[in-house]
Parts: C-alpha cells; structure tokens; sequence
C-alpha cells in the first residue's frame, strides 16, 4: 500500500477520526427492521495503536443506546455525548500494539448534521439507503471516521425477508429463518469509513458485465418497474469498465454493483464497489449517462486512491469529471477539448474565489470544485501530451492503488512524466483562485 496515515486531525472535520491508533478491520452484526426503523448493532474492530502508548482513544458514533463496551475482552471507562464515544481502557495500550473494540448498541439510526444537509442512514418509504460522504458513517456503526483511515470490513445484516440487502464487496451467505434473511458481506480491500454504503429495499437484480469486455461481475438492483428504463440507461456501463481499465488499469476491487434506489436522490453517490443512484436518474434516454460514468470512476479515484483529508477533494472529483469528458471522447466522438471549453465558459462567468486545492469546508462539494479539477486534469494533458498524460493517469491509479494521496503527491507525480517544469502551470490550476485561460493541446 503507498501513502501514509496521517497524525494530525482533519482540518475541514478535527471532531472526527482519531489519528492515534488505525483500525484494520470492521465486523459488523446489524439486525434492521424497517417498519419502526430500528437496528441493532455488534461492531468488533481490530485497531493498532499509534507511536504512542493509548491510554484513550475515540470512535465517532451517533445517539445510539449502548449496552456493551470491551476493549480485549474487559470494560472499559467511556462517554458518549456529541457523537464522540471516548474510551479509556482499563489497561493502556502499547506503542505499535494490537487491540480490539467491541461495541453493542441500538437505536433508531437517523442521518447525522452536517453543512450539506442529513448524511448517511436514511429511512426509506420501504427500506433504507446508507451515502456517507463525507461524515455520515457514525450515522449507523461506531468507526474512526477519518478517510485516510482504511480497513477491511465484514458486514451482515439481517432484516425482513421481502427485502434485498446490497453492500460492497463479496456476498459470502445468505441465509434465510423464518421471517428474517440474513445477508453477509465480505470486503478485504482498504475501505475508508465514508465509502461503506449500504441499500435495503425490494429490487429486481439483473447483470451487466459482458465477459467480452471486462472480466468484473457486474450487477444493477432497482425497483423492478424500471427494468426497460434501466436496462438502457446502463447498457453501456461494461464498455464504460472496459475504457476505463483500459486507460486507468486494473478495476480495483472484486465486483461492481449499482443500486437504485426507489426515491428521488439530489446526486449519486460512489461507495465501495457500488454505487446508489436514485430513480430521477433513470429515464431510459441515457439522460444521466455521464453520471454513471462519474461514479464508476470513482472506484480508481477515491475509492482505490483515497485522499489524505478532504483538503485534496479534487483529486476524487477533479478526475472523475474528466472521466465523464473521456467516456464522451470514446462513446459520442465529443472531443475533451470541446468539454472543457464549455466548463471554461461556465466558470468565466462565476466567482473566481475557489482554491481547488484547499477548497474550505463550505466549498467541497460546490459545482465549481468538479468543472475547475476537471479543467486542471485537461491542462495537464495539454501539457504533457497524450502519451504522457495516459501513462501518468494510468501510474497514479496504479501506484497508488489501495493507498492515501495529497496534492502534493499528484504535482510530484505528475513532474515525472513532464518534459519541462510544471510548477507555474499546476500552481495557477490548484492554488490561485483567478481561472486561467483555457488549455490548449500543443501543436
């Protein structure tokens, strides 16, 4: 794994996440019942401490009751108010040990406040979606809510059997009882607390992978009233996961799965080898083509390669935008080039105080932030040349693969495959706030 976990706290988000110890992998025994919106949780994480010996440390979780709480198997002193669950264990913890955190809790899960509005455990009409980014994780399990903090997970769920469970990652058993089906996922790749999505509803499942163009199994689950809709608004996904491994490389996970969601959703949101689409975004036109080849990008560019803290957002955004500009190239002959001066115009005529590169907190998630990073993708491009440029693109995502960036580390890589300097250019694109001309290819 490159990149490195970071000590000092998130400077958009210092509540959450705690840098003093990692957690490698989450096991979590969840039981739902969607009619009174009920769960109840057992979350079992294995953590390592710091370089400093733990005499404290802190999960984010929201306002759950909690009845159990053990750290190696004794009890420990803690609180929990605010979201933050703080725990001292009865024995401190070694430099560099290993440690396990048990976590009995229920509750009924609702979304957690944040400046974008509610995020994470939405109850459904009939069933429930879970779309964390960036701090709705605590919404529904205790974790170290910190995205450079990646571990493996293992989730089941047991709910009501009319419903259908989805997550990210294998589905290892599924089990049914009476009344209820339990439902057990498995994800061994470095997973970020933020990209743990989550759908439970009734949907039709049908697969999309075509083995002619991409070895990945791919499968879509909405509501089976949408089938014609969805059957073409995804038709082209498997050329879309053939493109892009074709010029980011390997897709880094197992399996691909989409969900639909039967509700209006603002925007799609990426997860851990899945992404959850609501039904405004299916319209059998292909009238969010772009969109879904937005988030499948996502699985290279923030999923696979997570950002440090969410001061380097553009690096998720920036280059899954200009995915969109690439399948376009690819799929309706629509020149990049041609893209980008249409995002150009429309960001002439904005304010020009955004610093790609440290958006602020409020800006994270603005317009301006996706057109401006894609913009900055294509001048990189234009600086190095195709050849250049796809062989950078493609080293990123590979070097990288699994690990934690910053921008600092992207304008290091990107020098190497530059034949003159880049500084004067990158600096304009990422730390100025005046939109530069727009990029050229070099003649």
């Amino acid at each position: 794994m490159s990149g490195h976990q970071k000590t000092a706290p998130d400077p958009y988000f210092p509540g959450n996440g705690d840098a003093r110890f990692r957690v490698h992998r989450y096991e979590l025994e969840l039981d739902y019942r969607p009619g009174p919106n009920r769960l109840a949780g057992r979350a079992r994480l294995s953590a390592i401490a710091g370089r400093a010996p733990l005499t404290e440390f802190q999960l984010n979780l929201a306002d759950f009751r909690i009845s159990r709480i053990r750290v190696d198997g004794r009890a420990p002193h803690y609180t929990h108010r605010g979201g933050k669950l703080r725990v001292r264990p009865a024995k401190t913890l070694p430099a560099g040990s290993a440690f396990t955190v048990e976590v009995h809790y229920a509750g009924n899960p609702k979304p957690v406040n944040s400046p974008w509005g509610g995020l994470g455990w939405e109850e459904l009409t009939d069933g429930a979606l879970v779309a964390s980014q960036p701090v709705g994780a605590p919404s529904w399990y205790p974790c170290n809510d910190r995205p450079a903090d990646k571990a493996a997970y293992q989730i089941s769920v047991t709910t009501p059997s009319a419903y259908q469970v989805v997550t990210g990652g294998r589905l290892l058993t599924r089990t049914a009882r009476a009344s209820t089906t339990t439902w057990v996922y498995e994800q061994p790749a470095p997973t970020p607390s933020y990209l743990v999505g989550l759908s439970i509803g009734k949907y039709r499942t049908a697969l999309l992978g075509d083995p002619g163009l991409s070895g990945v199994p791919q499968a879509g689950h909405f509501p089976a009233h949408l089938l014609t809709e969805f059957s073409r608004d995804f038709a082209r996904q498997p050329q879309m996961m053939a493109l892009f491994e074709e010029l980011f490389g390997p897709y880094p996970f197992a399996e691909y799965d989409v969900v639909v969601a039967d509700e209006e959703l603002d925007v799609p949101v990426e997860a851990q080898g899945l992404s959850l689409f609501g039904v405004n975004h299916v319209d059998g036109s292909r009238g969010s083509e772009r969109l879904i080849a937005h988030e499948l990008a996502h699985q290279w560019f923030g999923n696979s390669v997570t950002v440090a803290d969410w001061r380097h957002i553009w690096l998720n955004e920036g280059l899954a935008k200009y995915a969109e500009w690439l399948w376009g190239e690819r799929a309706d002959a629509r020149d990049a080039q041609e893209s980008a001066a249409g995002a150009h115009r429309l960001l002439a005529t904005q304010p020009q105080d955004l610093k790609l590169a440290d958006p602020g907190r409020k800006s994270m998630f603005d317009d301006r932030l996706y057109e401006r990073g894609g913009l900055a993708v294509h001048a990189v491009r234009c600086a190095l040349g195709d050849d250049a440029f796809f062989r950078m693109l493609r080293a990123w995502a590979t070097v990288h693969r699994h690990g934690v960036v910053s921008t600092q580390m992207f304008a290091a890589h990107v020098a190497r495959f530059a034949s003159g300097p880049v500084d004067e250019l990158l600096d304009s694109w990422l730390y100025e706030t005046r939109l530069p001309p727009l990029p050229a290819p070099v003649a």
